[in-house]
């Protein structure tokens, strides 16, 4: 059974640095499902540079029904917010991830987290919950963990990339997504998959993790119950060990 929620990806081509191309984010989708991903959302980047006029979201729209038709998964739609003045003016329901109050927002890799704060304040006042994303590679929180655990203590969701856990980012930003998954402060554990060479998959950061922690706790942070998502769909179950078996027999 496939029960992974994932709340972070970019598998739907929107002009950011996700996938290229309708082809590409059909194929992320159908390997994170042999993977175990039940729900995945694609969060298209809203950056300062590149916002969500009319003619984006179109754009985003029309490519995202292409790929959900062949993703072989529960595809929904969501952004992810880079901190920007302009957003203080947006209406940020229309950001929401796709069947539920929640918004996507990272961390600004560079720079004071002041204006994350700011933007989240508007989010609750609007009765939107916030989910922050990949804290644990950031500037402002590599320079000052503590940051992390006030922004959890505000009651906004730390989502960590499955990617941190593994190493991909290096030592530091691995270091800091343990500390954070050991202190309970993560809420939900994403992939931020954004192509072939880093593909939208979670089955190894979740094996790590239940390793460390245990299966129960381990399950809350993969299973979207943090945001009140149940996972319905089912796939077949391909684990690592399971799938090298099966690459053997063909």
């Amino acid at each position: 059974m496939a029960f992974f929620v994932d709340v972070h990806s970019h598998v739907v081509p929107s002009g950011d640095d996700g996938a290229q191309r309708v082809l590409e984010g059909q194929g992320l989708c159908r390997e994170a499902a042999r993977r175990g991903t039940a729900i995945l959302f694609a969060t298209p980047h809203v950056w300062p540079q590149l916002t969500l006029t009319e003619e984006r979201e179109r754009g985003i729209r029309k490519a995202f029904a292409e790929v959900r038709a062949a993703a072989g998964l529960d595809l929904r739609l969501g952004y992810e917010l880079t901190p920007s003045p302009a957003l203080l003016d947006d209406d940020l329901r229309r950001y929401a991830l796709e069947g539920t109050n929640a918004v996507l927002i990272e961390v600004p890799f560079t720079g004071s987290a002041d204006l994350l704060v700011r933007i989240c304040e508007l989010l609750e006042d609007d009765g939107l919950q916030p989910v922050i994303a990949h804290p644990e590679r950031t500037q402002s929180v590599l320079e000052r963990p503590s940051l992390a655990r006030e922004l959890a203590e505000r009651g906004w969701l730390l989502q960590v990339n499955g990617s941190s856990l593994t190493g991909r980012h290096g030592a530091e930003p691995e270091a800091l997504a343990w500390e954070l998954v050991d202190d309970a402060l993560v809420a939900l554990v994403g992939s931020d998959g954004h192509r072939g060479t880093r593909p939208a998959l979670l089955d190894e950061a979740y094996a790590a993790v239940r390793n460390r922690v245990g299966e129960t706790q381990a399950r809350s942070l993969f299973d979207g119950s943090a945001l009140g998502i149940v996972a319905t769909a089912a796939a077949e179950d391909v684990s690592p060990l399971r799938e090298r078996a099966r690459s053997a027999r063909l």
